[in-house]
């Protein structure tokens, strides 16, 4: 475990609504000992390096946190909900490409653009 040079926050159900209550997140519900998490971590990373300042990237340990994991309903790991203003607005279960997730990043972002605008 080297040093963690992501930028991606850890939630716990102290700072969970206080990091998602506004704007764009990425939460990824893992655990240490699944496989396809660990294979999406570093696309995590990248996407905390890629989005910061634009859209909050965040992980939950399950292991840690059962209780998030229960009050978003997540079975299996990992779960990646995607989040505007508090709200859950898409889920992606198991390990998915990261043009899958910078898609459904650009596209809330986008949304948000558009609606300022017609405000």
């Amino acid at each position: 475990e080297g040093l963690n040079m992501g930028k991606y926050t850890e939630l716990t159900n102290d700072n969970f609504e206080a990091t998602t209550n506004s704007g764009v997140a990425l939460v990824d519900f893992w655990a240490p000992w699944c496989g396809p998490c660990r294979m999406i971590a570093p696309v995590i990373d990248e996407l905390a390096e890629e989005f910061e300042g634009k859209a909050a990237i965040c992980k939950v340990n399950t292991d840690e946190q059962a209780e998030l994991s229960t009050k978003f309903g997540v079975r299996s790991i990992p779960t990646i909900i995607f989040m505007k203003d508090g709200e859950v607005v898409d889920t992606m279960v198991g390990a998915a490409s990261k043009q899958a997730f910078v898609d459904k990043l650009n596209s809330l972002l986008q949304y948000k653009i558009y609606y300022y605008l017609s405000k």
